[in-house]
């Protein structure tokens, strides 16, 4: 096969001195490959004149089933390269509190069942960090909200509902669905996601701000900060699942929603292991809260 791909590069390039650099050789072992070959076959393969090389008649009838052969064996090293990354590859994705607390674990525990030799680096961010994380390279792909990010190709996944947090002695943890302009005369417990933030969203369309006490970087300290009795907040449903926090937690209208979606870059910078774990995902999204 070197043979092969020695005779293809010399033909490429019209010359033995461009191949020989090209492939790493010296001119003379080029020479030899070629010699070997041509006393292998019984055949002149290839004519050298001053201003280049080129193939014999002979040459020409047989070099189209060595380009092809050649060919062909590169897309059989390039299936093994794939299979060797997915095999052992690592899978570097950014995520969100609620995604890495709810729905991480069971994704990872089924992906693994099959390909149990890939490694897993998570870096849990917000939509600004995951967004440079991506872009950077530090990150494979990451989930975030469409509207939140730029110049990234995105999935769409899932749509979830946002809840209002209260303390459960607050008078409006009375009410079933609250609305948003009586909770914005509340003190409120911004979490921090960066420069996007959906319920700040849906505040600006109602044509109201909220009364911003604090500002946090951890879903959980803000339900610990809610339960103190210190403001209420608004919080992903995901994330507020199976907590022991005694906090009242309401709909509000109108509703505030975020949409997951997973981020990367284009479809060249995906390792194919993470090509085959964000498939897995899509396959398994209804199974996922």
């Amino acid at each position: 096969m070197k043979r092969f791909i020695a005779l293809q590069k010399i033909v490429e390039l019209g010359s033995f001195s461009k191949a020989a650099e090209n492939l790493g050789y010296t001119q003379s072992a080029l020479s030899q490959m070629i010699f070997s070959l041509e006393s292998e076959f019984s055949i002149k393969l290839l004519n050298r004149f001053r201003t280049g090389t080129k193939l014999t008649l002979e040459g020409e009838k047989i070099y189209p089933l060595i380009e092809k052969t050649v060919n062909q064996y590169f897309t059989v090293i390039e299936k093994v390269k794939e299979i060797r990354g997915l095999e052992t590859g690592i899978i570097r994705m950014g995520t969100l509190a609620s995604i890495s607390a709810h729905w991480i674990p069971n994704v990872l525990k089924g992906f693994q069942s099959l390909y149990p030799e890939v490694e897993f680096v998570i870096h849990q961010g917000d939509y600004t960090s995951i967004q440079e994380w991506i872009k950077t390279g530090a990150i494979d792909f990451g989930f975030v909200n469409p509207k939140a990010v730029n110049g990234l190709k995105i999935i769409e996944l899932k749509k979830g509902e946002m809840l209002a947090v209260l303390p459960e002695s607050h008078l409006l943890a009375k009410e079933k669905i609250i609305p948003l302009d009586r909770l914005a005369e509340e003190p409120f417990i911004l979490l921090e996601e960066g420069h996007y933030y959906e319920p700040l969203e849906v505040f600006k369309q109602i044509g109201k701000s909220p009364n911003i006490k604090y500002t946090i970087h951890d879903d959980y300290a803000i339900m610990t900060m809610v339960e103190a009795g210190l403001g209420i907040s608004i919080l992903a449903e995901l994330v507020l699942r199976r907590t022991n926090y005694h906090i009242s937690l309401h709909q509000t209208n109108p509703p505030v929603y975020r949409m997951f979606a997973i981020g990367y870059k284009d479809e060249e910078s995906l390792p194919i292991a993470s090509r085959k774990f964000i498939e897995y995902l899509i396959e398994h999204l209804d199974e996922l809260p």
